[in-house]
């Protein structure tokens, strides 16, 4: 018990440096992330600048609440667990290491909404610029005057349109973008312009409203999907969180004094390792699962 109440202590006293603004805490941070412009990779530095740019990066308080969970809840669950406190610093460092990986994934996950937020913007008013301009590439112009995109989709529209003056004809631009940002409205779209371009339609007009139903109500699959989908995250941390603490209905049944002379069992001992290994991989697992299949398309 002595050892828990100095852990709440320690972190106490942290929080109580962040808000005082304490300059060792400033130098450990600064410490951190000129080690991380350094060493991460160039796409993610990317995606991290543009999380940046939307106002969704974490700041120093949140990373601090973070910090404090993560290894507060580790200290606390492998204490309770094998009564070491070795072992519930090992543990400890474990999970404070965890937390670059989850921003990682958490970045990827808000920048992968943000494109596809930005394909739907791009799709739609370049079917309702064609429709005034009757020129996929004048549609382009107006879509990229209008200062509805952000980039890097308004700097690959702009891309687009010198391919195409370049080339005189739409395909390469085209097949450029559908690489780019390979979803199936994009595609479609391009699809029905390649066509339209080459070999006409009267009713075109028709096939394009057609189209821009078809994205809205694609575009409505998703975010109903998406907030399906953090309902269901929500409990699945609660419940992954919860199995932690069957630990302590064990020592209940058995009593506390029971529970630690099994310690002493190196099978006991190292099943309860295991235990802990395999339900914090059931956490990460679903956590990158959340994250990385965002459901776009």
């Amino acid at each position: 018990m002595e050892y828990i109440i100095v852990g709440l202590l320690f972190v106490f006293a942290l929080l109580y440096y962040m808000k005082k603004g304490d300059s060792l805490y400033k130098f450990v941070i600064d410490g951190a992330n000129v080690i991380y412009d350094k060493y991460a990779p160039y796409s993610f530095k990317t995606i991290r600048e543009k999380v940046k740019d939307l106002g969704q990066s974490y700041t120093v308080k949140d990373y601090t609440i973070q910090l404090c969970l993560f290894g507060g809840g580790a200290l606390v669950v492998s204490y309770l667990y094998f009564y070491n406190i070795l072992i519930s610093i090992i543990y400890v460092i474990a999970a404070i290491s965890l937390i670059p990986y989850l921003q990682y994934l958490r970045c990827k996950r808000i920048y992968s909404e943000f494109i596809f937020e930005q394909i739907q913007v791009y799709t739609t008013n370049t079917i309702m610029e064609f429709q005034t301009t009757q020129s996929f590439v004048k549609a382009l112009e107006g879509v990229y005057a209008s200062g509805v995109l952000q980039d890097p989709v308004l700097s690959d529209v702009k891309i687009m349109i010198d391919m195409s003056y370049q080339n005189g004809v739409i395909d390469q631009s085209i097949e450029y973008m559908n690489e780019r940002y390979d979803f199936y409205m994009t595609r479609n779209m391009h699809q029905l312009f390649l066509q339209i371009t080459k070999e006409g339609s009267r009713d075109s007009n028709e096939i394009l409203e057609n189209m821009l139903q078809d994205i809205d109500t694609l575009v409505e699959g998703v975010y109903r999907d998406r907030m399906d989908r953090q309902n269901f995250h929500r409990q699945f941390i609660q419940y992954g969180l919860m199995l932690y603490l069957l630990v302590m209905l064990i020592q209940y049944l058995l009593q506390v004094d029971t529970y630690k002379q099994l310690l002493n069992d190196p099978l006991v001992f190292v099943a309860l390792h295991l235990i802990v290994i395999l339900n914090s991989y059931f956490l990460i697992s679903g956590e990158k699962y959340y994250n990385e299949n965002v459901g776009a398309e």
